[in-house]
């Protein structure tokens, strides 16, 4: 998810499509916060690793 959102945010600034940036954005947040839950040790999805 970290890597898609990365790919949006580079596709978006290069092209200049601001919902590619905006939605690149939302999935590297996301992504950052369930991989930080999963390695707290938090069962993320019913699993207890996140990646």
């Amino acid at each position: 998810m970290i890597a898609l959102g990365i790919i949006l945010l580079i596709v978006g600034f290069i092209t200049g499509i601001s919902i590619l940036w905006t939605i690149g954005i939302i999935l590297v947040v996301v992504g950052a916060v369930l991989w930080i839950l999963g390695a707290m040790g938090h069962a993320v999805g019913g699993r207890r690793h996140y990646w």
